[in-house]
């Protein structure tokens, strides 16, 4: 069911790409995230559960561990505890979203803009058979900024040598609505296991979707 949408369409304009955050939008890795945040916390010392962590969550960490005031010398201590939690776990993919992936890849290019480390993403594209799916991958530590900042997105639309116009971007996180809106491309919005919903309507997302199965129907109604 398509919960809302601008009724804007691209006009005249051809949708050449399509381009997707990783996780909460095409992996379910809310469980193995989460974990890893928890037992990061109590390392760290810091008194936080899961209504802390769903109040501030951010595809940038960083933002968390301001938020829970962790201070910066402790940052790398913070990310080496968070992956090792992170490794015990085994995320799967949405449900639908291969079947996504492979009717739009027969009409458009594709790309992966995400926060994840790159060893990481790169090694559950491989275990999950999608390397070759994207055109441009780009993920943490690709660009100096991160989102909401454009430039990941930007640096994944020269790989794709697309213009913002022609390009949606799919996304879990209001960071992604932003960095896509700052970046000149529509964003779409899907509800995904994280717990961002409330923060997700507030930025107005040209269309926000229950289900990532939504997409190709919406990308229809986009090009009116």
């Amino acid at each position: 069911m398509l919960l809302y949408g601008s009724m804007a369409s691209l006009k005249n304009k051809s949708l050449q790409g399509v381009l997707f955050d990783w996780d909460g939008t095409l992996i379910d890795s809310y469980s193995a995230d989460s974990s890893a945040y928890l037992a990061m916390f109590r390392e760290m010392g810091i008194p936080w559960g899961l209504e802390e962590l769903a109040q501030h969550y951010s595809p940038n960490w960083y933002r968390v561990y301001r938020a829970a005031k962790l201070p910066r010398a402790r940052w790398d201590d913070a990310d080496r505890a968070w992956r090792a939690q992170y490794a015990k776990h085994s995320p799967r993919l949405i449900s639908g979203a291969r079947q996504v992936l492979e009717r739009l890849g027969r009409a458009h290019h594709l790309g992966l803009v995400t926060s994840g480390d790159r060893d990481r993403v790169v090694r559950q594209l491989r275990e999950f058979r999608l390397t070759r799916m994207f055109g441009a991958r780009v993920c943490s530590g690709d660009t100096a900024e991160k989102k909401p900042h454009p430039a990941p997105l930007r640096l994944a639309l020269r790989q794709l040598s697309l213009a913002p116009a022609a390009c949606v971007y799919i996304g879990d996180s209001p960071e992604d609505v932003e960095m896509a809106n700052r970046a000149g491309v529509r964003a779409i919005a899907v509800l995904g296991p994280f717990p961002t919903e409330k923060r997700l309507r507030a930025a107005h997302p040209d269309f926000l979707l229950a289900s990532i199965r939504e997409l190709p129907e919406t990308l229809k109604r986009l090009r009116g």
